[in-house]
């Protein structure tokens, strides 16, 4: 059996499924960093073009296992380095709001003459057209738009969920399916494409499901009010003696039933779990029950079982969590615990590469055969 719990920084070559695939990030912040991190630890060769006098901290998590170069973009002899890099490169990552790349001499149509079977990944929020894509913002604004913002949170307030539904969920992980579709096509036709990934564009697509509830009539267009936006009693949080949260998810009968046993909730109330309108009540009875025992006496009562409970931890807690850490799914970098490589393979384990910086772009581009 192949040992999948415990990835190490190494030195290139990488043995990933990505080995050999080689990429040019333009350095920026957010869903470009963290795209171009996943595809690092999937072994993909990650070049990051950064500003002159540009540093690297250690917990700069998304940024590890680059070479990076410092170029001056409004220097031509900079941006020929630049393109130099590019004829050799399979893919292209840039986060720049639209035209700024063509401003600098390398929009795709200088780009991909070059390298004509270049994937080029453009990281926005708005994306490249449309009345907002020259517009500022943040994944708090993109995800407003879209309908997802307003389902999450308390009755009264929208609640940021922090910047994972737009930045990360919407943003780097469609630009990496993007990024993989277009090298897959680009097998077959020896062509490049771009990919426009647009975070509002994204973010609309991830609530799919939500809008298909809405469609046959079972979304309540109000926050706190449905089965999966902490409405039911049977799939919320609720507070503990000690302060410290549970979170509860026992939607199916036979789970639902197994919670009720073992927690306790023998009034004949709790017979309606699918009754919306007796859902407040039913709340206010399995928070006063919770509220009996500290979150870790709840979770040795119930974590592991089919109730679906599990404890809500802190960032200090998570690592040290015994499923999380059986699996190795925390690691340690140059003194910085930090997430391991995902998702796991069985043949080509991924891995976090050794990071580079300030690498001479001479040398780089003799390497990459330049």
């Amino acid at each position: 059996m192949t040992d999948l719990s415990s990835p190490r920084p190494q030195a290139r070559p990488a043995a990933g499924p990505l080995t050999g695939l080689r990429v040019v990030e333009f350095a920026g912040i957010g869903p470009g960093p963290f795209a171009a991190m996943l595809l690092s630890d999937m072994g993909a060769d990650v070049v990051r073009i950064d500003r002159p006098g540009a540093t690297r901290r250690a917990n700069d998590i998304p940024g590890r296992g680059r070479r990076s170069v410092a170029l001056d973009l409004k220097q031509p002899a900079d941006v020929t380095q630049a393109l130099a890099l590019l004829r050799q490169a399979d893919v292209l990552i840039e986060g720049f709001r639209p035209g700024v790349m063509e401003r600098l001499g390398l929009g795709p149509d200088v780009v991909q003459a070059a390298n004509p079977r270049l994937v080029y990944g453009r990281m926005t929020g708005w994306g490249q057209t449309g009345p907002l894509a020259q517009a500022a913002g943040h994944d708090i604004n993109y995800i407003a738009i879209t309908g997802a913002l307003h389902a999450i949170g308390t009755p009264d307030t929208p609640v940021p969920p922090l910047n994972l539904v737009g930045d990360y969920g919407g943003g780097s992980l469609y630009l990496i399916v993007g990024i993989l579709a277009a090298l897959l096509e680009a097998r077959s036709s020896g062509q490049g494409q771009v990919v426009d990934c647009a975070i509002s564009d994204n973010v609309v697509n991830l609530m799919a499901t939500f809008y298909g509830i809405s469609a046959g009539g079972g979304w309540q267009d109000r926050r706190a009010a449905n089965m999966l936006d902490g409405g039911a009693h049977f799939y919320r949080t609720y507070r503990c003696a000690d302060g410290k949260h549970l979170s509860v998810g026992a939607i199916e009968p036979q789970f639902y039933a197994l919670l009720r046993k073992i927690a306790g909730m023998a009034d004949a109330a709790f017979d309606a779990q699918r009754d919306q309108a007796a859902w407040p009540d039913l709340q206010d009875k399995a928070a006063a029950i919770f509220a009996t025992k500290t979150r870790d006496e709840w979770t040795r009562l119930l974590e592991g079982t089919d109730a679906c409970v599990a404890p809500v931890l802190s960032l200090a807690e998570a690592p040290e969590h015994p499923h999380l850490r059986a699996r190795g799914s925390f690691v340690e970098v140059d003194g910085v615990r930090q997430p391991a490589p995902a998702p796991r393979f069985s043949r080509t384990p991924s891995a976090i590469q050794a990071s580079v910086a300030n690498q001479d772009i001479a040398a780089l581009l003799t390497d990459w055969g330049g």
